[in-house]
């Protein structure tokens, strides 16, 4: 890439993984302080930490259009706004239902396809992948930091202290986007249903249904692990970085094998199924085993290493299955599955805890890695 080509990657990952950071920090913390707000149910909670979700893929598309209309610049601006508004509403909440009302307003703010493509606008095509995975990476890691830095925040300053955090880190996006040119694009992207229905092949319905999972599992996952982790005496809430830290590092080591058996060797689909099944496997180990620091150390481990994995492996596997023509309604409808995923997570995972008992999530999340595990059998990386 060219020295400008970088610094406008660097600051699209910026913006990108600011916001994820913002939207993740409540995951490993809020599960066990929601009964600091009133009207609070176990399916509420979910409700909460998923309803971003729903907003999030119901307006990725609207978003994308209307930035091919009046340019990229000016939607960034919008969706930041309303992501702040989100914020300071969850940050003054005293009751269950403004804080998701708060969180849908966070994700109604949807502008991870804008930034995608955005960058696309400004990046070679040759050089488009490389942009893409630095944008990733960065993804990554604020999901990961936000588990770190999400139980010490909200410990110091209170849930609602996280979120007034939140709302800050929305306006240091805000700066960012104030640096990038303001341009509409070249040439407009026509909606139709003859572009829609070109997209709903089998090989990209496996990959949506696949990040849907993904995300279904880990948002599910989260409304019980901050809970296990208190509940069995394992960390205070303020110290999870204890165990979250080594975590990441030893899941993060844990992946690169899986990714250079499935990228230099060619065997995506057996890694694949593999990592289904390691996700499979944390599950259920979570569900029947006795959870003590180094059970717990362990099982998360292997949730992690195998979720790093296919959040690595899924975004290559669209690129490569789609044809370049379609490529980026593809990737639109992947972003609309993953965030769609989350919503379920919460709502299914709230009902579940609610109606059978907390360790029943587990039970559902494996459930839903062993459907996952049976449709990824036919997976193909064919071009469609």
């Amino acid at each position: 890439m060219t020295k400008l080509e970088r610094s406008f990657a660097f600051k699209i990952s910026l913006i990108m993984a600011t916001r994820m950071l913002g939207l993740f920090m409540i995951f490993p913390v809020f599960s066990v302080y929601a009964n600091n707000y009133t009207s609070v149910t176990p399916l509420l909670i979910g409700v909460a930490i998923g309803a971003y979700g729903l907003t999030q893929a119901f307006f990725q598309i609207p978003f994308g259009y209307l930035s091919d209309k009046y340019g990229r610049k000016p939607l960034l601006i919008f969706g930041l706004i309303i992501f702040f508004i989100g914020s300071v509403v969850a940050a003054n909440a005293d009751d269950i239902f403004q804080i998701v009302f708060g969180r849908a307003l966070q994700g109604a703010g949807a502008i991870s396809a804008v930034l995608m493509a955005f960058l696309a606008d400004y990046v070679s095509e040759d050089e488009r992948p490389k942009a893409n995975a630095f944008v990733g990476v960065q993804i990554g890691m604020a999901f990961m930091l936000a588990l770190l830095l999400g139980p010490i925040i909200s410990h110091q300053i209170g849930i609602s202290g996280l979120f007034w955090i939140i709302a800050a880190l929305s306006v240091v996006a805000l700066l960012v986007v104030a640096t990038l040119p303001h341009a509409k694009p070249k040439k407009q992207y026509t909606l139709s249903l003859n572009n829609f229905k070109r997209i709903l092949t089998p090989a990209l319905l496996r990959l949506d249904f696949s990040v849907f999972a993904l995300h279904l599992i880990l948002t599910s996952a989260f409304i019980a692990i901050p809970i296990f982790l208190v509940d069995n005496n394992i960390l205070n809430i303020q110290d999870n970085w204890q165990i979250y830290l080594p975590v990441i590092i030893l899941s993060f080591v844990g992946m690169i094998p899986m990714i250079i058996v499935a990228t230099k060797f060619q065997k995506t689909k057996t890694v694949f199924l593999l990592a289904i099944f390691l996700l499979a496997l944390s599950q259920i180990l979570f569900y029947q085993t006795a959870l003590n620091y180094t059970t717990f150390f362990i099982i998360l481990t292997v949730f992690f290493t195998a979720f790093n994995a296919l959040e690595a492996l899924l975004p290559s596997l669209i690129a490569k299955t789609a044809s370049s023509d379609k490529r980026g309604l593809a990737m639109g409808f992947y972003a609309s599955s993953q965030f769609l995923g989350a919503f379920a997570g919460g709502i299914f995972g709230g009902w579940i805890y609610h109606t059978l008992g907390l360790n029943s999530v587990f039970l559902f999340t494996t459930f839903i890695a062993l459907i996952w595990w049976l449709v990824a059998l036919s997976m193909s990386t064919e071009k469609t």
